[in-house]
């Protein structure tokens, strides 16, 4: 995963904009609060992660999302990922969690990049597409299951 220790990006300026928004919002009395506060503050990811900086991810908490068809996952799917097939996922935002980063990932990684794209579109702050998708996951050895 890329490090960069710029403070001129525009992700460190949202980062550092959300956590004074947390702060000053935390300081105001409850009936002057008219804010929404996010109930977590992360920093935007990387457009694009490498598997294995994925599966470091998938690791600390990450929820992994898998935009592929049914048949595609009854194949072959990461042990602990989500299926919400790419057609499907503007209407089933809904069940994706808002409190974690969030790792979108297909067979080899361009439904994931228009999956990850919709996510951020709709608000999502924490979210990346794995390079090379499922079938670089695999080739690398890490670990798959079947079925259900």
């Amino acid at each position: 995963m890329k490090m960069t220790s710029k403070t001129t990006s525009p992700r460190w300026l949202l980062a550092v904009a959300l956590v004074l928004l947390f702060a000053v919002s935390a300081c105001a009395p409850a009936a002057e609060a008219a804010v929404a506060v996010p109930t977590a503050v992360f920093e935007p990811l990387d457009a694009e992660v490498s598997v294995g900086g994925a599966a470091l991810l998938r690791d600390g908490g990450a929820f992994m999302l898998d935009v592929r068809e049914p048949d595609e996952w009854q194949a072959g799917h990461i042990p602990g990922a989500t299926l919400i097939p790419r057609g499907e996922l503007e209407a089933r935002l809904d069940e994706l969690p808002t409190d974690r980063p969030i790792v979108v990932y297909c067979r080899s990684g361009n439904r994931s990049a228009v999956g990850r794209d919709i996510l951020l579109d709709a608000g999502f702050l924490s979210v990346t597409s794995m390079a090379g998708g499922f079938n670089a996951w695999a080739q690398a050895g890490y670990e798959t299951e079947k079925g259900e």
